[in-house]
């Protein structure tokens, strides 16, 4: 009976701080509500915002809504004085190509296209170096084996060969474009010429996509893909049987006789698209930094005028956001602001391959040292097609990454939760086996990368997930105003504690990334 007593007096402390409440935390809460998350988010979502694409006017008109949201909040400019951290974006347009061989010019789509990751250049060839398929794939396979590469113009095949069986699966294959492109830079290539069966061709298009990385550390390949017709004027053989012949290993690897000339010319356009920063500045703890990160912008408007509105994806992270930051804010007016500063940070370029986030974790504003959590908001207005059915459909979240860099993490999220909201948290997406990768696939990932501790929260995808139908009216507004509580309180507890999170787990990098 002793023991039993001893063993409750143990606990006891640990049952009160469970069930301990933070007044002033619980009345920051009560300002996020379902009626302002929907007037954020029909206009967040609407029409005039035209689909909020990076870049686009729409983008623009929404990095004002929020920056105005911020400034009538009384949030400091969180970059310098300014609301926003702008980076750029580059464009290129292809202005001319030719490609010439022992006196004869080509013609463009009928013979030949530029690989899409040229730089204007203009070479000059004597002879040009044929290398199978142009595999390097260690002991299985090595179409380069003794041969002169360096600084010289390759031909190779496109595909595989019969047979073949790469060590790596996927973009990492070397027998893949990729695993290619990058053998043939390896062994000193400077330029590439890729035989495919299907010219002639549509044209492909002369202006690129817009791009984050204007100036690289290293160029791709020079080079182009080429017809059957050219490569059999190249090797010496008709035109009908050189793929057979390939394929038969018919052809020697080494250097063939050819006069060639390459020219491609573009021209780069920039522009800029912006971040938006508000801060919440703490009290007796202020030079360390809590971030609480969402994207902005979505898919954008169609020439034909259809509208992909996202607005759980992710107007629904924008607005809760936006609710945040009245939270935030309301309980420094009333005495009780955090000890650790608040970032509220909306990033652009998200559906392009994370680059506001990216920019941000290369160009930090706010030391990552410094950074206690980044907590990412993507997606949390509808309930997934995974809990449609569920005993739980309103009242869940997957919850992302908190098994992950710090210890910290999960044991908190649990404790936040069971003592303020009680939602089902789900660690599905936790596995490493997870086919769909949703850890590295939001804007956390780049915090993460750098070390930063983070938690992902989600719904998960549904019917209307990237398509012109994820409209405000389908939103769970209730269930979104909920979701956006348990991260406020989780923020609260992370802004408040003594110590900053512990970072004593490693970052496990997802084959191939």
């Amino acid at each position: 009976m002793k023991r039993i007593f001893f063993l409750l007096a143990l606990l006891c402390p640990f049952f009160l701080f469970a069930q301990k409440k933070d007044k002033a935390a619980m009345q920051a809460a009560a300002t996020i509500n379902a009626t302002d998350m929907q007037k954020h988010l029909y206009t967040l979502a609407g029409p005039d915002m035209e689909g909020r694409d990076t870049p686009s006017p729409g983008l623009e008109k929404a990095a004002g809504y929020i920056e105005n949201h911020f400034r009538q909040l009384g949030l400091l400019p969180g970059n310098n004085g300014s609301y926003r951290q702008y980076y750029s974006l580059y464009k290129d347009s292809m202005t001319s190509a030719s490609l010439e061989i022992n006196g004869t010019a080509y013609a463009l789509n009928e013979d030949f296209q530029p690989l899409p990751g040229n730089y204007g250049a203009s070479m000059r060839f004597s002879e040009i170096v044929f290398a199978g398929f142009g595999i390097s794939d260690g002991d299985v396979r090595n179409d380069y084996k003794d041969l002169p590469v360096t600084g010289k113009l390759v031909l190779i095949m496109d595909g595989l060969p019969e047979g073949y069986k790469p060590s790596v699966g996927g973009f990492a294959s070397p027998g893949s474009l990729n695993g290619k492109l990058n053998a043939a830079l390896s062994k000193g290539a400077v330029g590439l010429l890729i035989i495919q069966s299907n010219f002639p061709r549509r044209a492909a298009p002369v202006t690129g996509n817009w791009s984050l990385n204007g100036f690289k550390a290293t160029q791709s390949l020079f080079g182009c893909y080429i017809s059957t017709k050219m490569a059999g004027l190249i090797l010496g053989a008709a035109p009908e049987s050189v793929l057979e012949k390939i394929k038969a290993n018919g052809f020697t690897n080494k250097p063939y006789r050819a006069l060639t000339a390459l020219s491609y010319s573009k021209q780069t356009i920039s522009t800029t698209v912006s971040n938006v920063l508000g801060v919440l500045e703490g009290s007796d703890k202020k030079e360390e930094y809590v971030i609480i990160t969402a994207h902005y912008d979505h898919l954008g408007k169609r020439s034909d005028g259809t509208i992909y509105y996202g607005a759980d994806d992710d107007g629904s992270g924008t607005t809760g956001i936006l609710e945040l930051a009245e939270a935030f804010a309301s309980a420094k007016a009333a005495g009780k602001g955090p000890r650790r500063s608040i970032v509220l940070m909306p990033v652009s370029g998200e559906e392009k391959g994370l680059w506001g986030s990216q920019y941000y974790s290369e160009n930090p504003v706010f030391p990552l040292e410094k950074t206690s959590v980044d907590l990412n908001i993507d997606m949390i207005g509808r309930i997934g097609s995974e809990y449609l059915k569920d005993k739980d459909s309103i009242n869940y979240v997957y919850t992302i990454g908190d098994d992950k860099l710090s210890s910290d993490l999960a044991p908190i999220t649990d404790k936040v939760n069971s003592t303020y909201v009680n939602m089902k948290l789900d660690r599905k997406y936790n596995d490493p086996k997870d086919p769909n990768r949703f850890y590295y696939r939001s804007d956390h990932y780049n915090f993460a990368a750098k070390g930063v501790p983070i938690i992902f929260y989600f719904n998960g995808v549904h019917a209307d997930y990237h398509k012109p139908t994820d409209t405000p009216d389908k939103i769970n507004y209730p269930l979104m105003a909920k979701r956006t509580q348990l991260v406020f309180y989780t923020a609260w507890e992370m802004a408040n504690r003594d110590e900053m999170l512990k970072r004593d787990m490693p970052l496990v990098m997802p084959p191939g990334r």
